[in-house]
C-alpha cells in the first residue's frame, strides 16, 4: 500500500471524496479479486460510519458492510474469522456473501444479509483494515479523532451507563492500533474531528 496521506487543511469533504474515489477507481484489486474492497478503519466514535455513507455515494451507491455486524460488547475485536469466512472469502471467489448480523445483547432476528459481488464494496468499522483482511483489501482509510471526542460521541449514542463498556472497548482498540499500526499502513488518513460529515 502507498504511504499514508493526511487530508490537506483546505480540502473540503467534496474534494476529499472525489480524490479518494479517483484513487479507488484507479487501484487494482489484490490478486484473484474482482471486487475492490475499501476498508474504512478507525477507533470507536471517530466518524467512520458517517464517512462511509458519503464515500458510498461518491462511488455510485456501493454496499457497506459494517464490522459492527460481527462484533459485540463481549467480543469487540476477535470476531474477524467470521467476517473473513462469510464475507471476504466468498467475494474473492465471485460468490455472494451471506451473514446474520450480531445481536449486541438483543434477540437475533434470523435475517440474512446478502452482499453480491460488485465493482466496489466498503468494509467499515473498527479493525476493518486488520492484517488478516489485507489480501482482500484494495484501498484503506484511517479516520483519526482524539480519544476524548470519541468517548463523548460514544456516550452520546449509547448513554452514560455505557461508560465502562466504552473504556474497555477503547483499551482493546488501543492494543489493536499498537499491534497492527493500521493508521501507518493506510492509503489515506482523514480527520474525524472536524465535523465535515458528522
Amino acid at each position: 500500500m502507498a504511504s499514508p496521506e493526511s487530508l490537506p487543511d483546505d480540502d473540503g469533504l467534496e474534494g476529499l471524496l472525489a480524490r479518494i474515489a479517483r484513487e479507488v477507481r484507479a487501484s487494482r484489486p489484490p490478486a484473484g479479486m474482482t471486487t475492490r474492497i475499501v476498508a474504512i478503519d478507525g477507533q470507536g466514535g471517530s466518524g467512520k460510519s458517517g464517512f462511509a455513507l458519503h464515500l458510498s455515494r461518491a462511488l455510485g451507491g456501493v454496499q457497506i458492510i459494517q464490522t459492527d455486524d460481527f462484533a459485540s460488547w463481549d467480543n469487540p475485536i476477535d470476531w474477524w474469522p467470521q467476517l473473513l469466512e462469510q464475507v471476504l472469502v466468498p467475494l474473492s471467489k465471485g460468490e455472494p456473501a451471506r451473514f446474520e448480523r450480531s445481536h449486541w445483547g438483543g434477540e437475533r432476528d434470523g435475517e440474512l444479509v446478502v452482499v453480491e459481488p460488485a465493482e466496489f464494496v466498503i468494509l467499515e468499522g473498527v479493525t476493518a483494515s486488520r492484517d488478516a483482511f489485507a489480501p482482500y483489501v484494495t484501498y484503506s482509510i484511517w479516520v483519526e479523532a482524539p480519544a476524548e471526542l470519541r468517548l463523548q460521541r460514544g456516550l452520546d449514542r449509547d448513554g452514560p451507563e455505557a461508560l465502562e463498556q466504552w473504556r474497555a472497548w477503547m483499551a482493546e482498540e488501543d492494543r489493536y492500533r499498537v499491534r497492527e499500526r493500521p493508521d501507518e499502513r493506510a492509503n489515506m488518513v482523514v480527520p474525524g474531528d472536524r465535523d465535515l460529515w458528522t
